[in-house]
């Protein structure tokens, strides 16, 4: 299933970005290359659709606040990085779209739920039994950091503070959702979607820019730092507690077929 996902996924997105120009739809609105993961769902619902259903509809969900936290942690790194910009003298001030805000802010969710739910509600569960949290969490942002194949086309610095990005991002996203049930979706796509927008209107990384893609990689590696720590303080805390829902749900999956 996995190397099934992934192939649709890289692939669809190769052929959406080519097809972009010809839609005309602004990027800064909505990039077609999101639709990717959700193709590769797509696929994967085809050959396993009991499998698929199961991890999409998760487990029971724990509601311990992490997925509040999580919401509240995308404006954190945005301003972190945005603030530390700004001292040193580049432009971090709000930027007007385009395009209307409330159009950008819907498409953005709508895009960024699109990747979600391949990445954090297909690929997460499905290899976190074998991997942990933490493991998994690292494997899926380095496969979603080399899925933005254009970002190697940069400066090889913008290239590395990107990748540590996605394997941060990634990593907060994978503590945070780990036990949030059905919920996972909208949280990882509108964590995921805030990022996007904090950065399309107070960084100009999108342009290339070394420096701001370099101090948001670094605000959000601190992020993925402190959510580890608690990550694995909760871990230590609740070793005699039963068993997590990632692991009942991996239970359900073998009676799935």
């Amino acid at each position: 299933m996995t190397a099934t996902f992934l192939a649709v996924a890289f692939l669809a997105a190769g052929l959406l970005g080519a097809a972009q120009p010809a839609t005309r739809i602004p990027p800064e609105v909505l990039q077609l290359t999101q639709f990717g993961p959700a193709l590769g769902v797509g696929a994967a619902a085809l050959l396993w659709p009991g499998r698929v259903r199961a991890l999409l509809a998760g487990g029971p969900a724990r509601g311990d606040g992490r997925g509040a936290l999580l919401i509240l942690t995308a404006p954190l790194v945005i301003a972190a990085a945005a603030a530390t910009y700004a001292v040193l003298g580049g432009h971090a001030r709000p930027v007007r779209p385009d395009a209307p805000f409330a159009l950008v802010a819907a498409a953005q969710l709508i895009g960024a739920c699109a990747e979600e739910i391949g990445w954090r509600c297909l690929l997460q569960p499905l290899l976190r039994p074998r991997f942990g949290p933490l493991g998994t969490s690292v494997a899926v942002g380095a496969v979603w950091g080399v899925w933005h194949v254009q970002v190697f086309t940069q400066h090889p610095l913008y290239a590395t503070a990107f990748l540590i990005t996605a394997v941060s991002l990634s990593v907060v996203m994978g503590w945070a959702l780990d036990g949030t049930g059905a919920s996972r979706l909208l949280l990882a796509g509108g964590f995921h979607a805030l990022v996007n927008i904090g950065m399309l209107l107070f960084m100009d990384e999108e342009a290339g820019t070394v420096t701001p893609m370099v101090l948001f990689g670094a605000s959000c590696l601190t992020a993925a730092a402190l959510w580890t720590w608690s990550g694995m303080r909760r871990g230590r805390t609740a070793r005699t507690a039963p068993a997590p829902a990632p692991d009942r749900l991996a239970a359900i999956m073998e009676n799935v077929r």
